[in-house]
């Protein structure tokens, strides 16, 4: 089993125009580098995700899976900003031995993928068979084929946009003014991840599970639910690190400083494997049908299943058979090439 190594950087300079320093990042890998270090796979995690994606996509990893440590030098980093072994937030401040809390700078994804790609150069990696990840993960996807185009062969975006839209904008600052509200910021922490569990799931997912159903006390089934999992959030996750990571995903736009949205993507010369679920509200399937219809290479599928926006840490079995078919077709364009 692969264990968790951490690389520190001297400095980053971010994209809003702070500079971090020192810089560590904490990742973990499966498989062996090729001696080309050619046979990379970038695995990219969700918003409160961490870097055993064994464990959460259990079920793309083995021998002819999507992820196969058999062929595949599989990387998955804690995104910076993170609070499971790389800066963020619970880091301590160099200038005031303390932790960082809210004076940690903002953010963006494109920050979070210039470290990544840092972390892949002091491992040796030249070429990155594909990248791949959801939500927050699809939109370091997106950034990663335009940052660097010369090492990504393809892409794998699942439930992601290219930019935040305003319902998105507009359910994170909910998530986020819980947190601010509170007394106490994990008790706020416990509130937002409510608000964000309801964005992840679908209306007919809560229906079927729960309906109008209670426990023997009367308490609302869903009720208990919804505060079950802000409970376990708050054991594992620091509300500063959600205000800070939910933010930079508000900056997502990869469009910003580069031109028009339209030319952007039109520019990302990758195969891709575009993937929306139809029951996602919270990135809703038009989102995905329009990034598959700007990138030039795209590939859209769609995912059907009752469970919304975390269909794609639930149906396991269908993303591991879409990604598969995905690499399937790559290996057959090569041999025809």
């Amino acid at each position: 089993m692969s264990r968790l190594r951490v690389l520190t950087l001297p400095t980053a300079r971010l994209e809003l125009g702070a500079e971090l320093s020192p810089v560590r990042i904490a990742f973990r890998t499966w498989g062996r580098l090729a001696p080309r270090g050619d046979n990379a796979v970038v695995v990219c995690h969700a918003l409160t995700g961490d870097v055993d994606a064994d464990v959460w996509w259990s079920g793309l990893f083995g021998p002819g899976r999507a992820l196969d440590p058999d062929t595949d030098f599989i990387i998955c980093a804690n995104v910076l900003g993170g609070c499971y072994g790389s800066t963020g937030p619970t880091s301590v401040n160099p200038d005031t031995g303390l932790p960082w809390g809210s004076m940690f700078p903002e953010i963006t994804v494109r920050d979070i993928v210039a470290v990544q790609r840092c972390l892949l150069d002091a491992l040796g990696v030249r070429r990155v068979k594909f990248v791949i990840g959801g939500s927050l993960g699809g939109m370091q996807v997106l950034e990663w084929a335009l940052l660097d185009p010369d090492r990504v062969e393809a892409i794998v975006s699942i439930a992601a946009s290219g930019r935040h839209s305003a319902w998105s904008i507009a359910i994170g600052e909910a998530q986020r003014q819980a947190i601010a509200a509170a007394a106490d910021p994990a008790a706020g922490l416990a509130v937002a991840r409510q608000i964000a569990m309801i964005s992840y799931r679908s209306r007919d997912a809560l229906e079927q599970r729960f309906g109008r159903t209670t426990h023997d006390d009367g308490q609302w089934r869903v009720s208990r639910w919804l505060r079950a999992h802000g409970e376990r959030l708050v054991e594992r996750f620091d509300a500063q690190t959600y205000l800070t990571l939910s933010q930079a995903m508000d900056h997502h736009d990869v469009a910003r400083g580069r031109g028009t949205y339209e030319s952007v993507l039109g520019s990302i010369a990758q195969p891709a494997l575009v993937v929306g679920i139809d029951s996602d509200v919270l990135y809703p399937l038009e989102e995905q049908e329009e990034l598959s219809q700007l990138l030039p290479q795209a590939r859209f599928e769609v995912l059907r299943s009752p469970h919304g926006h975390d269909a794609f840490l639930i149906e396991i079995e269908a993303v591991n058979d879409l990604v598969v078919a995905f690499r399937q077709s790559l290996v057959h364009a090569q041999a025809v090439a």
